[in-house]
Parts: C-alpha cells; sequence; structure tokens
C-alpha cells in the first residue's frame, strides 16, 4: 500500500460525503432530543416527595414547621413584598463576582503550575495547605478586614471556587497524553503553538468539570456567609425568618430557592459542556 493510500484511509475527510460534511460528526454535534422520561420522571418523584412532606407534617401535627401549601404562600408573600427578587439578586451578585475572580485567577495559575513543574513544585504544598480550610472558617477574618458589606461573602466566596478551579486545571494540564504533545513537537510547534493549540483544547473538559463543581460551592458559601456577615440576600432571608417570630415558612421558603437557584445553574454549567470545543471528550452518550 502506497503511503498516499494510507493517507486517505488514515485522513478523517475519507468517509465524508461530498460537500464536506461527516455524516457520523454531523449527528453528533446535534442536540439530543429530550425523551418524556426525562420530563415525567423527576415530575413524579416531586410530586412524591410534596405528598409525603405534606402527610409527614399532618401525622406528626407539628404547628411549627410548614407544609408544602405554606411554604408556597410564603414565597408569594416575599414576592408581594418585593424581597424575593431583591434577596435573589443580591446572592447572585455576590456569586457572579466571587466566581469571575475565581475563575480569572485559578485557571490561569492552574495553567501555569500544570505546564511548568518547578512552579508546581513550589506552589503545590501552600495551595494543599490552604484547600482544606473551610471557608466558613474565614469569616471572622473576612469580617474583619472588609466590615458587614459586600466585599466580605464575595471574598469568600473566591476563596471557596479558587482552590477546585486551580488543582481541577493543574490537573488537567498534567493528564495531557504525552503521544499528542510528541505528535505536536514532530510537526515543529513552538511552545506557544504547543500551549495555544495541544494544551488548551485538551484541558478545556476536565477544567469546565472543575468549575462546575466551584460553582456549585460557591453557592453553597454565599449562603452560609450572609447569615453572619450581610443583611440581605437568601441566607439572610433564612436566619432573619428564624430570629424575627419563628417564621419557618419562610425559612423553609428560603431553603427551597436556594436549591432550586443551585439547580439552574448547575444545569447552566452542563449546557457549557455541550459547546463544541468541550463535546469531543464526552462523545454523544446520552445524559
Amino acid at each position: 500500500m502506497s503511503s498516499l493510500e494510507a493517507s486517505a484511509i488514515s485522513s478523517p475527510s475519507a468517509g465524508r460525503q461530498p460537500g464536506g460534511q461527516d455524516p457520523e460528526g454531523a449527528a453528533s454535534s446535534r442536540p439530543l432530543p429530550l425523551s418524556y422520561g426525562a420530563v415525567f420522571l423527576p415530575l413524579i418523584v416531586g410530586a412524591v416527595f410534596l405528598f409525603i412532606w405534606d402527610l409527614s407534617v399532618r401525622l406528626s401535627g407539628s404547628v411549627l414547621f410548614p407544609k408544602p401549601f405554606d411554604v408556597a404562600l410564603g414565597i408569594i408573600e416575599l414576592v408581594e413584598q418585593g424581597l424575593l427578587f431583591k434577596y435573589v439578586v443580591a446572592s447572585l451578585f455576590r456569586v457572579t463576582w466571587g466566581f469571575t475572580l475565581a475563575v480569572l485567577v485559578g485557571v490561569p495559575f492552574g495553567l501555569f503550575l500544570g505546564w511548568f513543574r518547578q512552579a508546581r513544585e513550589a506552589f503545590n504544598p501552600l495551595i494543599q495547605a490552604l484547600r482544606p480550610i473551610s471557608p466558613i472558617a474565614w469569616i471572622p477574618l473576612a469580617i474583619l478586614w472588609f466590615g458587614v458589606s459586600d466585599a466580605a461573602p464575595v471574598f469568600l466566596i473566591f476563596l471557596a471556587s479558587v482552590f477546585p478551579t486551580t488543582v481541577s486545571t493543574m490537573a488537567a494540564v498534567q493528564g495531557v497524553q504525552t503521544v499528542h504533545l510528541r505528535a505536536a513537537e514532530n510537526f515543529g510547534l513552538t511552545k506557544f503553538q504547543l500551549f495555544r493549540w495541544v494544551i488548551v483544547p485538551a484541558t478545556l473538559p476536565q477544567i469546565v468539570t472543575g468549575l462546575r463543581i466551584a460553582l456549585g460551592v460557591a453557592w453553597l458559601v454565599v449562603v452560609a456567609a450572609e447569615m453572619i456577615a450581610v443583611n440581605s440576600g437568601l441566607g439572610y432571608l433564612i436566619i432573619d425568618a428564624r430570629n424575627a417570630g419563628k417564621r419557618y415558612d419562610l425559612v423553609v421558603a428560603g431553603m427551597v430557592l436556594i436549591g432550586f437557584i443551585g439547580w439552574l445553574l448547575d444545569l447552566l454549567m452542563r449546557q457549557v459542556e455541550r459547546f463544541p470545543a468541550m463535546r469531543w471528550a464526552y462523545g454523544a452518550r446520552n445524559e
């Protein structure tokens, strides 16, 4: 077999239809249809959960813990008072700033540490020592440094997000297969071209997965920080409803809103994983 024939066999364009379209690639790039099970099964589980919740409260005879209908009325009350939008925006504002700062610092720093071994050996012990410290433990220092302001929870969210972002990015660079690096070097790529065209695309899927985890941690931390360091947001709503008359319907309403918004944020990050630059790592599997 000649080298020309071998090249034609191994080329990705060999199996394409006229016009340059790859039938398999075109099929894998289409969004997967949403199955009925993905819609109705969660609704069934949710309905059963609400039924068990309501039945448990009625059988226990509790006058403090609210039923689902009471929580719904509490959410309506927050809407009517104009507090729901205000508190949700306040929490999302802090998460957006803290998480964005963590991405701007953690991703480049993780790429740097993953690419340069001596830098990784120098900074990795410090990162691994600071990473296990709970962001909640930083609350007294955050209040001392920034006072009771938005800067305190933003700082805590940054701390909670920057370490998983940095570590996942660093691990992604280290996980690039050696065969890809050697193939790029054989083509005469410079160090910058190797980093731009091989390292970055190869690490994007794992970086996005790390960002998805970091965003979930950031949302957890902002709720805890708002219970202590500020006087607005969903975390503040929960602690204020508890202290001002034991309004447990509003307490649970705040918890429901936190869970719902957290689910939406995770859904948003899952959509990022479907971008063409990341789809190669996930294939066309059903999720």
